[in-house]
């Protein structure tokens, strides 16, 4: 069986849980300063997943720190890119002044949620990262208009899947605003990681059984609870004899401790 990525939200203002949640992870989404974070905490957090061979990447979102990045805007091409190079810069540049190198990108919030539909702000998004740094991997759900814009271009693309989140029987997430849309309870979430991991799927918020293609398995540290639902997914992983490791990067070697 492939080994699975577990990748966590992290660098967005709770230290403690990001120290306890970080080495049962194998990739780091940092957060790059707009929505949360600053310089000091993408530092401390970078500084955190080197110590843990953890792969780092960039989690950048709206200009929104009072929404948590969470409410949807409208921008332009050339407002998108400005937004996520500005973010991924100043990542990378303290990244590298830690000895790391960003792996990947994942939108966060709003901006990701708007980007699984609009082919328009997704094309936007791939642009935007490619003019950064065109090795530089994409997160994000497959069947997106994400994964479709990566594709177009042939763009490094890791479809992801979610732990803590339930899904729509067209495969997208239920929005947080709806009763049920983020698992916490630790036993679900195992439940719901032994259904992705082998048939492939999971049961959607009507009952309905749903395929779901996935390479990293997302875990958001902003999630009560998040430290134990990790532990309980390194446990039911390593029941199902599924092995953990950060996906290559093209042009990059990342090799754990």
């Amino acid at each position: 069986m492939r080994p699975i990525d577990l990748n966590a939200d992290v660098g967005e203002g709770d230290e403690e849980t990001d120290a306890a949640l970080l080495p049962l992870m194998t990739s780091a989404n940092v957060a790059c300063g707009l929505h949360a974070g600053d310089a000091l905490t993408m530092r401390a957090t970078v500084a955190l997943a080197q110590r843990h061979g953890v792969a780092v990447g960039a989690h950048p979102g709206y200009d929104d720190r009072e929404g948590f990045g969470r409410r949807p805007k409208q921008l332009t091409a050339q407002d998108i890119k400005a937004l996520l190079v500005h973010q991924l810069a100043a990542l990378d540049a303290i990244a590298r002044s830690e000895g790391a190198i960003v792996r990947h990108v994942k939108p966060h919030g709003a901006l990701y949620n708007q980007a699984e539909a609009d082919d328009a702000l997704a094309a936007a998004i791939v642009a935007a990262v490619r003019a950064f740094d065109p090795n530089l991997r994409l997160v994000g759900r497959a069947g997106s208009a994400m994964a479709r814009a990566a594709a177009a271009v042939g763009h490094p693309f890791t479809p992801e899947a979610f732990a803590d989140r339930r899904y729509r029987t067209d495969g997208s997430l239920l929005p947080r605003s709806e009763a049920g849309a983020v698992l916490t309870d630790p036993e679900e979430v195992a439940r719901q990681v032994r259904s992705l991991v082998t048939p492939g799927e999971v049961v959607a918020s009507d009952g309905s059984h749903v395929r779901i293609a996935f390479e990293t398995l997302c875990l958001h540290g902003d999630t009560p609870g998040s430290v134990v639902l990790a532990a309980r997914i390194r446990r039911e992983l390593h029941a199902l004899g599924v092995s953990v490791s950060a996906p290559p990067s093209p042009g990059a070697d990342f090799t754990r401790p």
